[in-house]
């Protein structure tokens, strides 16, 4: 890479670059990467449509790899419990990344899907807590949404954990904290897997400057977002800004593929 062509692009992308770092402050305060919006983001630029998804993989990793080593730390990971949620998901998201998909119909799909799990988070009435009842655990049953949500993220671009949380707190799966816990490990390997089916597409296209300037962008914003999270925000709040962040992604989405 060269300096210079970096440099050159951080000039010329800097709006681009500040939605980056507060988008990576605002999800990894949730548990989630932020794929879904570094995706609308960079639906703006012109950027070819192969090269948009495989840039927003790679941002979510580099953002919920430092989440995902925090919540271990907190020991808010229940590594046996995610074990069916990934199990079909990983695979499947690396096919979704292989195959080719139409990119008008690809951002009203995802806009209609983020609009519905924004309304069904901010109306839901409750939220678990320490001292609640979680749902049992259902192998099968968390191994069919993981698989769908794989899928469904390889082949657009995202980690899935956008999908995944409003389904787990809809369920009771378990508290918040776990549940964003459990979420970024969703993301990371869905992500992970998603990426490496991208590479093995022969359309696959990347520009490693202006990617390098995002990654490290997103991974300072994870580093505070993260934090944010552990000190200020109440799980009711946790829920709330969940909300939001879909609800808006989802418009910008409708707005600009439907009109």
């Amino acid at each position: 890479m060269n300096i210079q062509i970096i440099f050159e692009s951080i000039f010329n992308n800097w709006h681009v670059i500040v939605l980056f770092l507060i988008v990576a402050i605002l999800y990894s305060s949730v548990g989630f990467g932020g794929g879904s919006s570094y995706l609308a983001i960079l639906a703006l630029t012109g950027i070819i449509f192969t090269q948009i998804r495989a840039t927003a993989l790679l941002c979510n990793i580099m953002v919920v790899s430092s989440n995902v080593i925090l919540y271990h730390q907190q020991k808010q990971i229940d590594w046996k419990k995610i074990g069916p949620l990934v199990f079909l998901s990983v695979p499947l998201s690396f096919l979704g990344g292989y195959l080719k998909i139409n990119q008008q119909l690809f951002f009203i799909l995802l806009g209609v899907t983020l609009l519905f799990a924004a309304i069904t988070m901010w109306l839901s009435k409750r939220f678990v807590t320490e001292n609640d009842k979680t749902s049992s655990t259902k192998p099968f049953k968390n191994a069919t949404y993981g698989g769908i949500i794989g899928f469904i993220s390889g082949m657009v671009g995202i980690g899935g954990g956008i999908f995944l949380a409003p389904i787990l707190h809809l369920s009771n799966w378990d508290t918040p904290k776990k549940i964003a816990a459990t979420a970024s490990v969703f993301i990371l390997v869905n992500s992970t897997s998603g990426i490496l089916g991208q590479y093995l597409n022969p359309n696959f296209n990347i520009d490693w400057n202006l990617t390098s300037v995002l990654l490290g962008t997103v991974f300072i914003g994870g580093q505070i977002g993260n934090r944010i999270s552990t000190t200020l925000f109440t799980p009711i709040l946790l829920k709330k800004i969940t909300a939001v962040l879909i609800a808006v992604v989802s418009f910008r989405i409708l707005i600009k593929y439907l009109y």
